[in-house]
């Protein structure tokens, strides 16, 4: 058999979408192998058709092949779905050919005055051919994947996927997963394959928690004293330039963007064993104790050195949005201190620290909005009153449903955009099934008015490394984080309760296996495909 599969591609690749719509869903799931995170709208039949691996390919329509000839993020991503779709062409077991589809096109609107754009990115499949529509390379990319999710095999090797017409779109802009690279070292190896994981669930974001207390990894052109000296190990416990760039492009290339975090005043302890005078000398009674606390607010080395800092880390990595920190200052150091306590009377703080630390973090925040980046804080920094820019985004991370939930409010009524972190803290874990305390999260669910819940962008699980490094990150992470995806992704109404898609989580997380994903166990059972690494 010799059959061609066209892909039409129409619309431009540097576009971005953010859509904003509502769509009623239609579910008419007949298998449990279905998509995650759910589509917006979704109907599955039970009317199938064969594929076959030895004659799929990958084509760009005739009319567009000039236009799209350097589109390498679909390029690549073509070549990267064709052996998630067909794993077995690459595994070595035999694959039995029936029949196939006759034709296979995927068309994308074009962004243009002559032509509108597409309402919703659509993926249907139908006799004869499936075509799949989006405005954007970005929608392209998530289509890609709910293809390769819509295509299943039968025990004999043979490959089909049913009649299916899904119509999607995220339910939030931001779905972000942070990882942290201070307290254990994680190698740019456990990085790549965790944002290949990211992908296949959707998440867009990588909050790159890349320095803390503990070490200092980042390799800077500019100090490289504060990792060669606040790193683990001054070679192998560090990412250089080069390690930075594989991953900003690796991310890119899946459609998921990187927004480093370098937090201060506060977990800098790494920071000063490579910067000299930049750390806040603590006092017992009237002499140096020997340690040292947060970054010092009354020199003004401080804001010389951040400067010059931010003006690098800023250029490395290209995202508008910049993770400045600001949370758990510790003010008994500064307190200690003299000259700290002389500029807290100089400036007419009196003994109101947390007055400092927002001179301090309003200075930052400045500093990076004239490097035309857009600063995200932790809520200390809101909660501390501080003069801020309207447009900085605040990220919520402590309190139980009550507390985040008002919290919400308070932010919200004061005009900022946030993102939820607070209950997908998923480095703390519990015995059972403790993604469903994930699943039933309902991030609009607080007192607010329809303005103020449009400032809610999104949310972000989060992988703190207290515990965990690259041997347990991935089944600590995986399919626990996915509960997050579907929230953040689909429609709240349609996905509230966790029983349901529990066959549908169970099916994604042996998919996942099947990807190479180090994805825990729900429950007792097995997968047709176990985890082949072990």
């Amino acid at each position: 058999y010799v059959f061609i599969y066209f892909i039409y591609l129409v619309f431009n690749c540097c576009t971005h979408h953010n859509h904003t719509l509502s769509l009623p869903i239609m579910l008419d799931l007949n298998t449990v192998e279905s998509v995650w995170p759910l589509p917006q709208k979704l109907a599955i039949s039970e009317e199938r058709y064969p594929l076959s691996p030895t004659h799929f390919n990958f084509y760009y329509g005739e009319d567009q092949a000039s236009i799209m000839k350097d589109c390498s993020l679909l390029d690549s991503a073509f070549t990267r779905y064709f052996p998630l779709i067909f794993p077995d062409l690459t595994s070595g077991k035999p694959t039995r050919l029936t029949g196939v589809l006759a034709k296979f096109t995927i068309m994308y609107c074009f962004v243009s005055l002559m032509a509108p754009a597409c309402v919703v990115d659509q993926l249907n499949v139908s006799a004869g051919q499936a075509v799949l529509n989006s405005d954007t390379v970005w929608g392209a990319l998530r289509g890609l994947e709910t293809f390769s999710q819509l295509v299943q095999q039968e025990e004999d090797g043979t490959y089909f996927i049913n009649k299916t017409e899904i119509e999607d779109f995220p339910s939030f802009q931001y779905r972000g997963i942070l990882l942290d690279t201070s307290r254990h070292f994680l190698p740019l190896k456990a990085i790549l394959n965790t944002l290949d994981a990211m992908a296949y669930s959707k998440f867009n974001v990588f909050h790159w928690h890349i320095v803390d207390d503990p070490s200092f990894p980042y390799q800077s052109r500019t100090f490289p004293d504060l990792s060669s000296k606040g790193a683990y190990h001054p070679m192998s416990h560090i990412y250089t330039q080069s390690d930075v760039r594989r991953v900003l492009t690796h991310a890119r290339l899946r459609g998921i963007r990187v927004i480093p975090e370098f937090d201060s005043p506060g977990h800098t302890q790494s920071w000063g064993k490579g910067q000299p005078n930049l750390l806040t000398p603590c006092y017992k009674g009237s002499s140096p104790s020997g340690t040292f606390g947060p970054i010092n607010p009354a020199s003004a080395l401080s804001y010389i050195f951040m400067s010059q800092f931010l003006k690098e880390v800023t250029s490395v990595f290209p995202d508008p949005y910049f993770h400045l920190g600001g949370d758990e200052v510790n003010f008994s150091c500064w307190q200690s201190n003299p000259d700290v306590r002389a500029f807290m009377q100089k400036m007419g703080f009196g003994k109101d620290y947390t007055k400092l630390e927002s001179f301090y973090m309003e200075n930052i925040v400045n500093i990076t909005s004239n490097l035309n980046k857009t600063s995200i804080v932790w809520q200390d920094v809101f909660d501390y009153h501080e003069r801020i820019p309207k447009d900085t985004i605040l990220h919520i991370w402590k309190g139980l449903p009550a507390q985040y939930k008002a919290e919400t409010s308070r932010m919200t009524k004061a005009g900022h955009r946030v993102l939820l972190g607070a209950p997908w803290y998923i480095n703390h874990i519990a015995y059972g099934q403790d993604w469903r305390i994930s699943y039933n999260v309902q991030p609009l669910n607080f007192s607010g008015t329809e303005e103020q819940k449009k400032l809610v962008i999104g949310g972000e699980v989060s992988m703190w490394g207290e515990y965990v490094d690259a041997t347990n990150l991935s089944p600590r992470l995986w399919p626990r984080a996915c509960a997050a995806a579907e929230r953040l992704w689909s429609d709240e109404s349609q996905t509230r309760s966790a029983e349901a898609a529990f066959p549908r989580l169970q099916a994604f997380r042996c998919s996942l296996l099947r990807r190479g994903v180090r994805a825990e166990p729900l429950s007792p059972g097995h997968c047709s495909d176990e985890y082949r690494g072990i």
